[in-house]
């Protein structure tokens, strides 16, 4: 088995942090539990591309009691969490391709290496596996069967390339069901996003102006968690149905620009590029906080921003000073990057429990049905949806009522009236 992680020696703190998570991911124990008598994966190799954590370790761990061969690497520079990278390793046997802080190079050879397995099955967040296989491994295209994507950029990035033409086999787009997105990005991006910005700063959310760029559901999540904690919250967009929901949410809306000398803290949540730029960094006040937790640092335009500085240095842990000419100081969190992985431990693992059932069932899904699946970005099927949110539903001891035989028939017919 081949693998690359910072310290074997860590291995004893990882797994402990696995267990943990898993004690809170009761939907994904009876996923694998079911795997492992059924066997849904045997004969499928999946490379997975995700945040090494230890919510991701129980995903690993359920996929290979499916009967699947896995391959791990990061899809993130600082998402690395050292010591769950050891323990997948060294406790499971599941080859791990990731160290915390690697660079570009380091960052694409353990994507490289987690395609050396000939993957049948591509696990993503964040399409970097798949574009890396359009791009410089399309001789593994003819075995791989079909795909999985667990983030809003990845899906955009992903349909660009079907309405092109481009994509060679088929996705799944995880992060577009209900039982992803209306709990992973609002309740867990909102929560973890407020973690690591504390444990970056221990600034006071209460009575400061918090700027959060993009209000779609992870947008959502954390102006709610900011707001609860006594914040004033200003939004930004670039559509008018969001805007006019984050209105009427009570929030205050306007342009970036507009915004950017009004805010202490600017948080991007947008999945696109340059969204806080030099024009923005210019109108900032002294001592302006920036993060991202949109995915990829490329929201901030920190290539200018470091242009603009006379001088910089980390003051803390995760927080470097820009200081510009005119002696603003401005401060970028875990070099933009993810703010809640890099400075904190991401989602949850309550919240992960459904986006990685989620990926599991659609990864049994693809090995029973890709023969029949177009080289598109697919739904996650109801089906799957309904079945996560049942699984959680029963093990928070929750239960519902269900239709009677007579509104059945009411909902599928015309004939009764009103």
């Amino acid at each position: 088995m081949k693998a690359d992680v910072k310290d074997p020696g860590l291995a004893a703190a990882g797994k402990l942090k696995i267990e943990w998570a898993d004690r809170q991911m009761p939907v994904l124990t009876l996923i694998r539990e079911r795997f492992a008598g059924s066997k849904p994966l045997a004969g499928q190799t999946i490379a997975a591309c995700l945040h090494v954590t230890t919510e991701t370790a129980n995903l690993m761990r359920t996929l290979e009691a499916g009967g699947a061969k896995v391959a791990l690497c990061a899809s993130n520079p600082l998402s690395t969490s050292d010591e769950v990278a050891a323990s997948l390793v060294k406790d499971f046997g599941i080859s791990v391709f990731a160290v915390r802080g690697a660079d570009r190079d380091l960052y694409y050879r353990h994507i490289s290496s987690a395609l050396d397995v000939k993957p049948t099955i591509t696990m993503d967040d964040g399409a970097d596996l798949v574009s890396t296989i359009h791009t410089e491994r399309r001789e593994l295209l003819p075995g791989i069967r079909g795909g999985t994507e667990e983030t809003t950029t990845g899906v955009i990035r992903l349909r660009a390339m079907a309405a092109k033409g481009d994509l060679e086999y088929p996705i799944i787009a995880v992060n577009d069901a209900l039982t992803k997105h209306l709990f992973d990005n609002r309740y867990g991006t909102g929560q973890s996003t407020v973690d690591g910005i504390l444990r970056a700063t221990n600034v006071l959310f209460a009575g400061s102006t918090v700027v959060v760029a993009g209000y779609g559901w992870c947008g959502r999540g954390f102006a709610l968690r900011a707001a609860g904690l006594g914040a004033h919250v200003i939004v930004t967009e670039i559509d008018p149905v969001r805007a006019l929901e984050a209105q009427m949410d009570g929030y205050r809306v306007m342009p970036m620009a507009a915004a950017a000398p009004l805010g202490d803290l600017f948080v991007t949540l947008t999945g696109d590029l340059r969204v806080i730029r030099r024009e923005h960094f210019e109108r900032m006040k002294d001592g302006a906080i920036v993060a991202n937790s949109g995915h990829f640092n490329v929201e901030l335009d920190l290539e200018a921003l470091a242009a603009m500085a006379a001088s910089r240095r980390a003051v803390r842990p995760e927080v470097e000073e820009f200081r510009l000419a005119d002696g603003r100081r401005i401060y970028v969190l875990a070099e933009g990057r993810l703010v809640n992985l890099a400075a904190a431990e991401g989602h949850p693992a309550t919240v992960m429990d459904m986006s990685f059932a989620n990926q599991a069932l659609a990864a049994a899904f693809i090995s029973a049905r890709a023969s029949s699946l177009e080289k598109k970005v697919y739904a996650v099927p109801k089906e799957i949806d309904n079945e996560v949110a049942q699984l959680k539903l029963r093990a928070l001891g929750t239960s519902i009522d269900a239709l009677t035989d007579e509104q059945r028939q009411y909902l599928a017919s015309w004939e009764m009236g009103t």
